[in-house]
């Protein structure tokens, strides 16, 4: 369109609107309407608060489902809107019912939009995303009270009259709107299809961890995908326009992009070949812990203490990784200990082996060992073998209950412990 089509829809645009105001200003009902809308919302505001005073939505919806609830907090946060709403439909009767020629259309139009704002907020608390629901309410009633003036067709017009055309594509702020607000509800929309997928995948208890989240990724990427193109097709552009779009973000991901991409191609593999999967305890470098998510760029792994370990998957397949969890559950946990040449070492070993037994995740089978090791200057050394299967739950804390077990048995059977006070007079008398 060009400047000369853009005048004449600014000009039609605004005499609507000066004949519109010229035909309420002059008219004798604008105060009698403008004192009904204030009066009919000190009246809402009034009756509101008394309302909330009087009534407690907490425990009158205690039991109801999640969306119920939310359904039900946001017509109680509206509770003035709809008092108004009835009010006014009460004025407004009461005016073209009692009143010869009335003319009540700033009663209607104040009518219109509050009915349209309730409803709007009311969908609107389906979406969990903070920022989604704000930009749909938003743009939702916008249109809606642009609509209800009658000044839609003109701002549609009037938006769409300049365009910037790239590559054969017509770009206006109309589309520029559509597209945005368009694309951010498919986006949730298919979030929500995803998650709903995903949880239905986690219930099934025939596929291994590492199945379900790969299978997850792979229905979020088409699912996403899907959104994106139907979108696009819905607003009228045309999908091979965006070829060279298309190219320019090929030669990025060449140039800068090649880390996030080879994090996401890796994670895929690591699903795919199972070598690590949500549950697994592993080990990178002087990281260790077990895997709690797999993103598309990093694999998180909890240490027990309190911290997490963003690890990038690309690290996972390039790099060493030990794996206590691969192919088996069972984990082997040693511990070292002394003991004088006071005790006969068969007879510390089998306490060592008897007390070990004692722990509730030592496993009978494969059974504990225990095994000289040195003959040291002062003491015999011992190493205590044993097994566990929940390397998930830690491996530090069976080793500290195990060495507790150790202590107590010693003390029980006599086994004697080199203590520091006695290596050091017997190096003295050594000496």
């Amino acid at each position: 369109m060009d400047t000369d089509s853009l005048q004449d829809v600014a000009t039609s645009l605004a005499t609507t609107i000066r004949e519109t105001l010229r035909t309420e200003l002059t008219s004798a009902w604008l105060p009698i309407q403008l004192g009904a809308v204030i009066a009919s919302a000190l009246i809402a505001l009034a009756v509101a608060a008394l309302l909330r005073r009087r009534f407690d939505l907490t425990s009158a919806t205690m039991g109801w489902s999640p969306y119920l609830r939310k359904v039900a907090r946001v017509l109680a946060n509206n509770v003035p809107v709809l008092v108004f709403i009835l009010v006014n439909t009460i004025c407004r009767a009461g005016i073209q019912t009692w009143a010869e020629h009335p003319r009540t259309y700033i009663l209607h139009i104040a009518n219109n939009l509050a009915i349209a704002w309730v409803v709007i907020a009311i969908l609107a608390c389906l979406i969990r995303n903070t920022f989604i629901n704000r930009v749909v309410a938003v743009a939702a009633w916008t249109i809606a009270a642009l609509s209800i003036v009658g000044l839609l067709d003109n701002t549609v017009a009037a938006l769409d009259s300049r365009a910037l055309v790239i590559g054969g594509l017509r770009v206006t702020p109309l589309l520029v709107i559509k597209t945005t607000v368009l694309l951010l509800v498919a986006l949730w929309i298919g979030s929500a299809i995803s998650n709903f997928l995903d949880r239905r995948l986690q219930a099934a208890p025939e596929l291994t961890p590492s199945v379900q989240v790969l299978l997850g990724k792979l229905i979020r990427i088409a699912v996403m995908t899907v959104a994106v193109v139907i979108v696009l097709s819905a607003v009228g552009i045309d999908l091979s326009v965006l070829a060279v779009f298309g190219g320019a973000v090929g030669v990025g991901i060449g140039f800068g992009l090649q880390k996030i991409v080879s994090n996401f191609v890796s994670g895929l593999i690591l699903l795919a070949d199972k070598s690590i999967k949500p549950g697994d305890v592993i080990a990178v470098g002087d990281r260790a812990g077990r895997v709690q998510t797999m993103g598309a760029r990093y694999t998180s792994v909890d240490a027990r203490d309190g911290r997490e370990y963003l690890i990038p998957n690309e690290d996972l397949v390039t790099q060493r990784v030990v794996n206590w969890s691969y192919s088996s559950n069972l984990v082997r946990v040693d511990v070292k200990f002394n003991a004088t040449y006071a005790t006969d070492p068969r007879k510390t070993q089998t306490t060592a082996v008897a007390a070990v037994l004692e722990v509730p995740r030592v496993l009978k089978r494969p059974a504990p060992a225990c095994h000289v090791i040195a003959f040291g200057s002062t003491s015999i050394e011992y190493e205590l073998w044993f097994w566990i299967e929940d390397p998930m739950a830690g491996v530090t804390n069976v080793r500290s209950e195990v060495l507790l077990a150790l202590w107590d048995a010693f003390e029980r059977e006599g086994v004697a412990i080199p203590k520091p006070g006695a290596t050091r007079v017997i190096l003295e008398q050594a000496t």
